[in-house]
């Protein structure tokens, strides 16, 4: 691309908001020319995050969320909580501005179940067919089309690259279906909260949200239309005492008496045109450290022939994979460019 992409921000100071800030500052393509906050606006982006200083992006003096300041961008970022996002996305759209919400407000296709599990009225349901989920293993083709990018959830992600290879085969039966995901402490946001703080989080190891979590929905939304057919889940989230990585581990039955070397062969043929999900060997399971910062999923497969289980065990960073880094490559893809452009391929090791 000889033009450079003009990307702006809308809630810089959350976690997914640093993380697309440090994504941006290698990016050869892309510019973030706008970056917005009520509560920080009018400092550099520098002050914030001193990660940026002595780099031109920490010059950016942040700004307060204003549609028509954004409106000369070429592709918005939006991450803010649901319910915020949903008409500021519809104002840049209308403005005609590529978006790309981090939010879970477009995620859903059904008005009536995003409300149910939300709890807030969806004003913009207009825009809910329009939106592309913007998983691009299974949606490449019109992501790169679309004017208006519904980014996965973290725990959604790993667990729908996990379980697509064996549902779209037909492998595995579609009831009982039980998914116990684990995530490090940045997946509940930057806010201050008490079960948060290091000395509530260190040390141990809790479930949370059961059975009731958010991302239930968008679960099972994606999995059924791999499958053909209507399916519902068990769905289990912990807090892992780390600060970033998800290791979902996937309990499923398999239909047929199938071997490893089956399993390990559709799972290399699904993602063999598909390089950021890593089909690891026969015998190897994945691990956060290896794809900390970084966009790869890594999933490992293991065939239990006594309880004719496939377990499959998925990992991703849920800041990166699992938000901004797939936000980005998103981006790239409804500006034209390829998939991994600016993002890191070497994890972030200790």
């Amino acid at each position: 691309m000889s033009q450079i992409i003009k990307a702006g921000l809308v809630g810089v100071t959350g976690y997914t908001g640093m993380e697309l800030a440090r994504l941006m500052v290698h990016h050869s393509s892309m510019e973030l020319v706008r970056a917005t906050s009520r509560s920080e606006a009018g400092k550099k982006l520098a002050d914030i995050y001193p990660f940026l200083n002595r780099l031109p992006l920490g010059e950016l003096v942040i700004t307060r969320p204003d549609a028509a300041d954004l409106a000369d961008c070429d592709v918005v970022f939006l991450a803010v909580p649901h319910k915020t996002a949903m008409e500021i996305a519809a104002d840049l759209v209308e403005a005609g501005v590529k978006v790309v919400d981090l939010s879970a407000d477009f995620r859903i296709n059904d008005k009536a179940t995003y409300e149910a599990w939300y709890q807030v009225e969806h004003t913009r349901a207009d825009l809910l067919k329009e939106a592309v989920y913007g998983l691009p293993e299974l949606y490449l083709d019109k992501i790169m089309g679309a004017r208006l990018i519904a980014n996965p959830g973290c725990y959604p992600t790993s667990s729908i690259l996990g379980l697509a290879p064996a549902l779209s085969a037909g492998l595995v039966e579609t009831d009982g279906i039980v998914i116990d995901a684990k995530s490090g402490a940045s997946g509940a946001g930057r806010g201050a909260k008490v079960g948060n703080l290091f000395c509530e989080v260190a040390d141990s190891f809790r479930a949370y949200g059961l059975p009731t979590h958010r991302h239930t929905p968008e679960i099972e939304q994606e999995i059924s239309k791999l499958a053909g057919t209507g399916i519902t889940v068990s769905f289990n989230t912990h807090l892992l005492p780390i600060d970033r990585g998800i290791l979902s581990t996937i309990y499923t039955r398999l239909k047929d008496a199938t071997d490893l070397d089956a399993v390990h062969q559709t799972y290399t043929d699904f993602y063999a045109d598909k390089p950021l999900v890593r089909v690891l060997p026969k015998g190897q399971l994945p691990e956060t450290r290896f794809v900390r910062g970084t966009v790869f999923c890594d999933i490992g497969l293991v065939v239990d022939p006594r309880t004719n289980r496939l377990v499959i065990l998925s990992a991703i960073d849920n800041l990166c994979r699992g938000a901004s880094g797939q936000a980005l490559m998103n981006a790239n893809l409804i500006c034209g460019l390829d998939i991994d452009e600016g993002l890191p391929m070497a994890p972030m090791m200790p």
